[in-house]
């Protein structure tokens, strides 16, 4: 199970400008043949116009999000693989602190396997620099561009660069709802099952696959011909929640599945990651000491 741990745009808000007479004390510092001053019409304010479209929302969220100097999201993971109805699979638990104004996150949980057996794992990103440690192993130096740490570095607030991104696509795939009660608006991307190839150009499709490449390379070591072109996306859908008052992120989820033919029937793999906003955070997120 690999680690899901964890990008400011300022919206222009109208000003409002009022001139009044405050009474018997204004006109004595004003004069009695002052003349009346009168607000031009072009000038008057005009309430912001509510969110409608996916970016508006997005924007409203990164706004929100930038107001803190930081975050702590719990998290949880699954991530599995199926064949002939036996299943090998791991969870993971864990906590995570992302910078709203600068690229730094910490995050460290457990991951359990299907068996019992139990690994720690702890993560540093600050800017470029990244340190991991694993089990009882020293701390060792990751580029956090790189894809298998991509993968652990779930960012709850980078996601927003995301679905902008989905937002922005030809078709337009981010659908907004707003759930009953109006407490919260959800952004929601959705895939039935598809073959891969179908939807390889598509964001989400690319962030999915590169979430299973590390899986399909151990099965294509134990011997099982992996192929992008023969895989079959089960289903995707990846969701980010808002709190419909303020707009900061409350939580986000991504669920998907591929299917890999082998020997006449399918292997199925799944993975489901979730991050739930647990409130700002005051500290400083910077590399421990012994690895500076």
């Amino acid at each position: 199970m690999r680690t899901r741990p964890g990008r400011t745009a300022a919206l222009a808000l109208p000003v409002s400008l009022t001139l009044a007479a405050c009474g018997a004390a204004a006109e004595e510092q004003v004069g009695a043949g002052s003349p009346d001053v009168t607000v031009p019409s072009s000038l008057a304010a005009e309430p912001s116009a509510p969110p409608e479209t996916a970016e508006d929302f997005l924007d409203l969220a990164e706004k929100a999000m930038a107001e803190e100097p930081a975050w702590t999201f719990s998290v949880q993971g699954e991530e599995g693989l199926t064949l002939q109805g036996q299943k090998s699979a791991a969870t993971y638990e864990g906590s995570l602190r992302r910078a709203a104004g600068r690229a730094a996150l910490h995050s460290q949980g457990v991951s359990t396997s299907s068996k019992g057996t139990k690994k720690t794992e702890e993560l540093y990103v600050v800017g470029d620099a990244g340190y991991l440690k694993e089990g009882a192993a020293g701390w060792k130096a990751v580029s956090p561009a790189d894809p298998e740490m991509r993968n652990k570095v779930e960012d709850p607030i980078a996601v927003v660069d995301e679905f902008r991104m989905y937002a922005q696509a030809a078709d337009g795939e981010v659908k907004v709802t707003e759930t009953e009660g109006g407490g919260t608006v959800e952004l929601r991307v959705v895939s039935g099952k598809q073959k891969l190839s179908a939807v390889q150009d598509r964001a989400w499709a690319k962030k999915a696959k590169r979430e299973f490449d590390p899986t399909a390379e151990q099965l294509r070591q134990a011997g099982v011909p992996v192929e992008d072109g023969q895989l079959t996306l089960s289903g995707l859908e990846e969701v980010l929640v808002l709190d419909a008052t303020s707009y900061r992120i409350e939580s986000h989820r991504l669920d998907f599945g591929f299917l890999i033919p082998y020997n006449g029937q399918d292997i199925t793999f799944e993975q489901k990651v979730s991050e739930a906003n647990q409130g700002p955070y005051q500290g400083k997120i910077e590399l421990p000491a012994d690895v500076r």
